[in-house]
């Protein structure tokens, strides 16, 4: 079974949402919609495809420095990104027999890298892997 990976860069600097922050349950509900958006919309801007059997999903964050960083501290980006990407239809679902998700990957420091303060945010999404 051949596989095939998409990049879908994200609009973000740091994580949107995090396991530690203590938001307000309003203000997490608009960030966590505010993701949910913005990956719809860039997956169908990707023109990635509509209706999979499966597909593996993982959030990788590009920091600007070395700080210590925990990567299950992000898994709230990748649930919010994950259902953005079933909004665009990708896959009728976001249950693991439709959708892998793996644990976020935090990508050695670049300073340099591009976007606004210098971190970057990205998703992996391969097709035609199943567990």
């Amino acid at each position: 079974m051949t596989t095939t990976t998409h990049i879908l860069w994200l609009p973000y600097s740091r994580p949107p949402l995090t396991a530690n922050q203590r938001l307000h349950w309003a203000a997490k509900a608009r960030i966590t919609a505010d993701v949910r958006r913005t990956t719809m919309l860039l997956a169908r801007a990707a023109k990635l495809p509509r209706d999979r059997e499966h597909v593996t999903v993982a959030l990788h964050y590009v920091p600007r420095d070395r700080r210590r960083r925990d990567a299950d501290n992000l898994v709230p980006t990748l649930k919010a990104a994950c259902d953005g990407l079933v909004d665009a239809g990708l896959v009728p679902d976001d249950t693991p027999d439709q959708m892998a998700k793996h644990m976020p990957v935090i990508d050695p420091p670049q300073r340099e890298a591009p976007g606004p303060r210098g971190g970057r945010l990205y998703l992996t999404i391969t097709e035609g892997e199943q567990p």
